[in-house]
Formats: structure tokens, C-alpha cells, sequence
């Protein structure tokens, strides 16, 4: 008798634990650790994942499990194993940790077949089985099931002659295209072609093409390399020798495209050395942290390259994170130009389609090479060489929804249990990852200088408010529209950068002063001018915009703020003579629109580019001269203790996207705060001042990384049931943690209504509390087991976000 452990697909505190479950008899051999399978639970039948198998159980009557989903495990040992530690380090339910590690097709609701794996022949399989794979492709796992097959079509995909695919209604279908292959025997086939006449030449010629090749081949390309017609190949399927049928592709997001392969280039003396202690480790079989902190334009690419080159060459993988979309057409350019085929990319520009291909390669381990977004970190290696995390200082590495992981420490968690190095990237990194550097905690990697010695761009801060003072009421300083029509002229392109999307922030009334506000949430609504509507950017809600003030009936209702539509009209009206590009969200919401774009600018069918931050980050462009910063400020004045290091951090990727070739580059910063020193560092690029300046804020105020922080956010319908509720929270934290941790709260949030919810908070900033977790847990107990209440309380633990 064996038993299976397993976790229930039902998010919720009493169910947050496995279950035994009886494997019956013709699943012994089958059901394996890390494999979905749908059990009994109460009334209904609901999908889980087996943690492990084993020969005994606490519990006396158990219930049998009535199906595995997957012919082999989704999940391997090791990620199992980083299930629990992050429902552990994140506070989220074990099943939301597996799902997050899932492509989105394997979540949804589906229908299984059983077919026969690429190039495996009828013959190869046992009698039973020829018959029902002769007349169908694939067998439904129902139909199986009803027929007792399984255990059978188990031991012939462990073989590898059999395949389960997932047909995920409504949500994925595979691609597939039509094949011919041969049904006899090489020398059968031969026997035939010296029976066939001598007029059918064409014929003749198929069937010797499938003496020397007997593996299935497409149509298309069979008609086009041997230039011949259909009809000829399908009398030879009418004689029986041939048999068409459709056979499953992968979707390759990238197979219209070319990549000119690359060779490793010379290393710089700057380059040798930073590379030479990462090189050591993934030889040692070390695991090891490096934060290789190079300017921007200073070849970290080129280590990360030659590093991976390494890994595979000893037959281990690689994993290599970039933050969103925006770096991705150039990564995977550089990445399969040097790669090719051994690379899988993983990213939010996919259909769930393509992502699940890619996921399966990965899975069946036809590549070496994962490049990807945030969720990439859980690609389904088992024998990983190196990990490695480009600008590790970007926010999206860190999910907001449960479970609330970081993506740099589940890196470091996967890298120790596989003994190999984690690089960390950046022009700018973190505050915590450069003290933990200088404590030696990581290993510090210098790139002191850009490629070539280039000089990085000359940089001028331009105070608005001494513009205004001179008369000039546009959005661009007298400087920077003088360098844009000087690049026009010169045929140079600019990139203009704006921290936000949209037309205009808010409307606002001269008069009264009135404000128009999202009903549901408590914040101004934001202006789009392409469809003439006020949006909500938290709950989606869409209003008209009025012509008149709702509250005093001005007809002095204006438009306030910048966004980058905004700006877009307004270049239109002075430059009329530039062609500009406009990258936001609104524009780059469909698939491909991205690189379609980026295409579009690099081979010089604009002048200027103008983005929010999707532009800042990786765009590597030799004609690019001058950068301009339209508002650098919108960023300092959130109630945010890491504004003024997201502005630097911002400045400084942004300037360097400037002069990375031979022409030199000009940077414009246009602030109304020119003083503080986040601006005015990030003008001279100066990241170790910075970091000292930044580092005595953050030790007066007791912030990060002198402290940990966990915040709490409790919301509900009423507002004096959040206020009581987490002023119980708060007395309880303070009762069970020490007097060295800082409680602060409860106080509302910055947004404090979110879609008709009031939102409260209590930040915790604390050094070592060892009863902290499970204080944490027991909040979390004590409200998830009563959802009658309608109180949500939800932990963040390090956050990045404390709006």
C-alpha cells in the first residue's frame, strides 16, 4: 500500500497543509512526487500536487486519489523543496507557491491526450496500442481512463515513445501542421520504388528522398525541396507507402527571425578581472554572490555571455533574469545570437502558448538557457550552473501578489542548493545589495569604466523654475528644444523621457478648485485624450470629461500635469519637421507593438523617442546623442522611503542611454528641485556619494538596510471596523515583539480607499525578532479562518511598495 501527500488546489488557512490519499493499485507506479493529479475533496474533485509518496499515514480511512494529470512530474525535487520555503518566506499558502512556478496553461481548466511522440513509429509500440494509435493521433485521457489504459501508455512515456498534452479549453491549442511520413520499412521502400513505372519520376524521387530520410518532414517543405505537387504525394499515400497527418509544433515567438551569430569578443583588462572570480566559482562548483557594479555602457553583457558560455560547456544551465519587457528584443538578440537554439525566453510579451513551448523545452531539457521576466527564476532546470539577474535594482523583480517573493532571493535560495554563482548586474544597484557588498557579504565585481574608455555623456540640470521666471511656460526648457532641433538638422536621434503615461495628470477647476475623483477609490482621476475619458489607474473605473465644473459651473476647467501624449502635441506644434515615437502603455499594448517600435527607431524612421520608463532601462542605440529628462521630480514627492533612490537610479539609466558609440552624448535633466542631491548626483553619475548621502537618511529614519521592514494592510467596506481591527493588529504585534522594533500605526494608507475599500496600514521596522514570523502567522490565522467579517489582511514582507 503506498500513499501520496498531497496539496489541495483551495487557497485557505484550514486547508494549508497536505492530505493522504490512497494511490490505488493500477496508479502504484505511476504517481510520482511533483505530479498534478485530481483527488476527492468533500463533495468535489479539485486538482493537487503530490509532495511525496510514502508507506504509511496517521489517518485511518483514507480516500483514493482518482487521477494523475501529468505522465511525469511538473515540479522536480528542488522546487517542491522551494515550495515550502516560500510559503515560509512569503506567508502565502503552499499552493499558491506551486502555481506561481507554472506556466499560466497548466492552471487552467483542461483536456488530456495521449499521443505519439515525434519520429517514434506505429511498430515500436506493443500490439494492444498499434490499433488504437493507426486510426487516431491521439487517444482523450477519459477514453483511456474507460479503458483501463494508463498504466500502460505510463510505461511507454517513460520510454519516451508516448507524450501527454494538455489541450486547455478555451485557453491553448497546439499548432499543428501537416506532416508526411513514411509507412514501411526502409527496404520495403526500396522494394516499391523499383516497382513504380518509369513515367512516375516524380514519385520515385519522393520515395528515395524517404530511403535516406525516414523521419516525418512537413509538406510544405517536402513540396519546396523537391519541387513537386501535391498530388503527387498524395498518390503515393493512396498506395498506402506514405500516410499525411498533422503533428504538433512548438510556437516559436522568434521563428521569422534571423540571429547573426556572435563570437566572444576580446575582454578589457576591467572585464578579465571581473570575470576571473566568477569564472573560479562556476569551476569550484561554489556558491557564491557577485554584484558586478558597472557603469552603464561598460560591457556587463558581454560577462554575463562568456560566463554562461562556461556553464554549459561543463553540461550545466543557466537562468538569466531582465527586468520586464522593455530589455528583452535586445537581450534575446544578444542572447540567441550567441546561443542560438539552447535558448528559451520567457517573458509577459508571449501568449500563454508560446510561453508554455517554451516552458516545455525547458522541461524536456532541449535547452541550456532561460532568459526571462521575474517568473523565469522557477524555470524547471535540475542542474543549474549560474544565475544571473541584470539591473537587480528594479522593482518588478519583486511580485505584489501573493506569494510576495523577491526574485534576487529565490535566486540565492535555487543557486545554494545547486553549489553554483549568483551575479548581480547593475549601473545602479540597490542599497541593500551595495552594503551588503561592502560588508562582504556579497562579493563586490568593479566595471569602473564604459567600453573603449568612452567618456560618459556631458549632463546639464536645467532649473524650471528659473525657466518660468524668464517667461517660457512650455514644458521644454530653451536649452533642450535648441539641442532638438540641432539633432534634427544632424540627423542624430534624441530620446525624451517622462515619468508617466497619459495626457494630463488631472482637470482641475480655476475657480473652486475642485478635483475630478475616482467615486470608488480616493484619487484624482487621470486624463486620456485619445479616447476623450478620466480613468482610474487602481480600479479601472472610466468617466466623460466634463466641460464645466461639477461644483461651481466654471467653464474654467483645465487640464494639469504632463503625460506623454501631452508631450507628443505639444513637440508636433513646435518641432513639426520630427518624427517621433511615442512608447508607453497605451502603445505598446499589443503583442510584438514593442519591438515593432523599437525596430522602427533603431533603423532611423524617427527622430526621437519619446517613453516612460520602459525606454530607460538596457536600449543600446549608436546614433543616439541626447537624452532629455522632462520632469525628474515626479518621482521625489511619494510617501516613499526609497523615492529619492528610484529617482537617482532612474537619472542614471536614463543618461546613459547616451553616446554609447563613437558619437558623443548630451544629457538635459529638467527638474523643479535642482538642489537635492539625488537630482544633482545623478547628473555627475556619482553612485558612491550617493550611496553615503542616502545611507544617513535612511540610519536617521531606521530603514532599510539598517532594518527590515514588514508592512500589514488591513482593509474593509467600513472604515471604523479597519480603524479597530488594526489597532488590535498593532497592540498585538507591539505585545509579542522587543523594544527594539519600531511599530508604526495604524495609520490610513497614502491611497487610503481602493475600489470602495478603506485601507489601513501598520509598518514594522525591526534588526532580529525571532518571534516575528509567528507573530505573523497568527494575525494571519486569526483572520483568514473568518471570511464572514469581509476584513482582508494581507502581509508584505521587505515591500517595495508602501502606497
Amino acid at each position: 500500500m503506498k500513499i501520496a501527500s498531497v496539496v489541495v488546489d483551495v487557497p485557505a488557512k484550514q486547508t494549508d497543509r497536505s492530505f493522504d490519499y490512497l494511490i490505488p493499485d493500477e496508479w502504484l507506479e505511476t504517481i510520482q512526487p511533483g505530479m498534478r493529479v485530481v483527488v476527492p475533496f468533500g463533495p468535489r474533485k479539485i486538482q493537487g500536487f503530490v509532495t511525496e509518496i510514502k508507506a504509511e499515514s496517521d489517518f485511518k480511512k483514507l480516500r483514493e486519489i482518482c487521477e494523475p494529470m501529468d505522465l511525469e512530474p511538473v515540479l522536480n525535487q528542488e522546487l517542491l523543496e522551494l515550495g515550502n520555503w516560500l510559503t515560509e518566506n512569503t506567508l502565502c499558502f503552499k499552493i499558491y507557491a506551486y502555481q506561481a512556478m507554472l506556466p499560466a496553461a497548466l492552471k487552467a481548466k483542461y483536456e488530456k491526450k495521449v499521443r505519439l511522440s515525434a519520429g517514434v513509429l506505429i511498430n515500436d509500440l506493443p500490439i494492444q496500442l498499434q490499433e488504437i494509435f493507426t486510426n487516431e493521433e491521439a487517444i482523450s485521457w477519459d477514453e483511456a481512463l474507460k479503458k483501463g489504459l494508463v498504466p500502460i501508455l505510463q510505461r511507454e512515456a517513460a520510454k519516451g515513445i508516448l507524450e501527454v498534452i494538455h489541450l486547455v479549453k478555451g485557453k491553448l491549442n497546439k499548432k499543428k501542421v501537416k506532416f508526411v511520413r513514411p509507412l514501411l520499412s526502409t527496404a520495403d521502400l526500396e522494394a516499391e520504388l523499383n516497382e513504380l513505372p518509369q513515367r512516375a519520376e516524380k514519385q520515385k524521387e519522393v520515395l528515395r528522398y524517404f530511403v535516406q530520410n525516414p523521419e516525418p518532414v512537413e509538406l510544405r517543405h517536402l513540396l519546396a525541396d523537391l519541387n513537386i505537387s501535391s498530388a503527387t504525394v498524395k498518390s503515393l499515400v493512396e498506395k498506402k507507402l506514405l500516410v499525411e497527418k498533422f503533428m504538433e509544433v512548438y510556437r516559436d515567438p522568434y521563428e521569422n527571425r534571423t540571429f547573426t551569430r556572435t563570437e566572444p569578443m576580446r575582454l578589457t583588462d576591467d572585464q578579465q578581472s571581473a570575470i576571473g572570480p566568477i569564472l573560479s566559482s562556476i569551476e569550484n562548483n561554489l556558491h557564491e554572490v557577485f554584484l558586478l557594479y558597472g557603469v552603464t555602457g561598460s560591457g556587463k553583457t558581454e560577462i554575463y555571455l562568456q560566463s554562461i558560455q562556461d556553464v554549459i560547456g561543463k553540461g550545466r544551465e543557466a537562468i538569466v533574469l531582465v527586468p520586464e519587457i522593455a530589455l528583452t528584443p535586445q537581450m534575446v538578440n544578444r542572447f540567441k545570437g550567441r546561443f542560438g537554439n539552447l535558448v528559451a525566453v520567457l517573458h509577459s510579451g508571449l501568449s500563454a502558448g508560446e510561453k508554455y513551448d517554451e516552458w516545455r523545452k525547458i522541461q524536456r531539457k532541449e535547452v541550456k538557457v532561460v532568459v526571462g521576466a521575474r517568473s523565469a527564476i522557477f524555470a524547471p532546470f535540475e542542474n543549474l550552473g549560474i544565475i544571473i539577474i541584470d539591473e537587480e535594482h528594479e522593482t518588478s523583480y519583486k511580485q505584489e501578489e501573493m506569494p510576495r517573493y523577491h526574485a534576487r532571493d529565490v535566486a540565492i535560495e535555487r543557486a545554494q542548493k545547486n553549489n553554483c554563482p549568483v551575479v548581480l548586474g547593475s549601473a545602479t544597484p540597490a542599497l541593500e545589495t551595495f552594503a551588503r557588498a561592502q560588508k562582504g557579504v556579497f562579493k563586490l565585481l568593479s566595471l569602473p569604466n564604459r567600453m573603449n574608455k568612452r567618456a560618459l555623456p556631458e549632463v546639464e540640470i536645467i532649473d524650471m523654475r528659473e525657466e518660468l521666471r524668464a517667461g517660457n511656460r512650455s514644458m521644454f526648457s530653451r536649452k533642450l528644444f535648441e539641442l532638438l532641433k540641432e539633432r534634427i538638422e544632424k540627423k542624430e536621434q534624441s530620446v525624451l523621457f517622462l515619468n508617466k503615461r497619459g495626457h494630463s495628470s488631472f482637470v482641475m477647476c480655476r475657480d473652486c478648485g475642485y478635483v475630478m475623483n475616482c467615486p470608488n477609490c480616493d484619487i484624482s482621476l487621470t486624463y486620456h485624450k485619445v479616447k476623450e475619458q478620466m480613468k482610474c489607474h487602481y480600479c479601472g473605473y472610466e468617466s466623460y470629461v466634463p466641460n464645466q465644473c461639477p461644483e461651481c459651473s466654471s467653464d474654467y476647467i483645465r487640464y494639469f500635469g504632463t503625460g506623454t501624449q501631452k508631450v507628443e502635441d505639444e513637440l508636433g506644434k513646435i518641432l513639426p519637421e520630427a518624427k517621433v515615437i511615442r512608447m508607453d502603455v497605451d502603445t505598446t499594448s499589443q503583442k510584438g507593438a514593442h519591438e515593432k517600435l523599437l525596430k522602427e527607431f533603431h533603423e532611423g524612421k524617427a527622430d526621437i523617442l519619446l517613453g516612460t520608463q520602459m525606454i530607460a532601462k538596457g536600449l543600446d542605440f549608436p546614433n543616439i546623442t541626447l537624452v532629455g529628462v522632462l520632469s525628474a521630480d515626479t518621482m521625489l514627492h511619494l510617501p516613499d522611503f526609497r523615492s529619492s533612490e528610484k529617482t537617482f537610479q532612474l537619472l542614471t539609466q536614463v543618461s546613459g542611454r547616451a553616446g554609447r558609440h563613437e558619437l558623443p552624448g548630451e544629457v538635459i535633466i529638467q527638474t523643479y528641485t535642482p538642489e537635492h542631491y539625488s537630482v544633482e548626483l545623478a547628473g555627475t553619475q556619482d553612485y558612491l556619494r550617493f550611496y553615503n548621502r542616502e545611507m544617513i537618511m535612511r540610519k536617521a529614519h531606521h530603514y532599510p538596510p539598517f532594518y527590515y521592514l514588514a508592512l500589514i494592510t488591513i482593509s474593509h467596506e467600513q472604515l471604523m471596523t479597519v480603524v479597530s481591527a488594526t489597532e488590535k493588529i498593532a497592540a498585538f504585534v507591539r505585545s509579542r515583539l522587543s523594544q527594539h522594533a519600531v511599530i508604526l500605526g495604524p495609520a490610513a494608507s497614502p491611497i487610503p480607499r481602493i475600489n470602495n475599500r478603506y485601507r489601513y496600514h501598520c509598518l514594522i521596522k525591526y534588526k532580529r525578532e525571532p518571534e516575528l514570523t509567528k507573530t505573523l502567522k497568527t494575525i494571519l490565522d486569526q483572520y483568514q479562518t473568518d471570511p464572514k467579517s469581509g476584513l482582508l489582511v494581507s502581509i508584505d514582507i521587505n515591500p517595495f511598495i508602501l502606497m
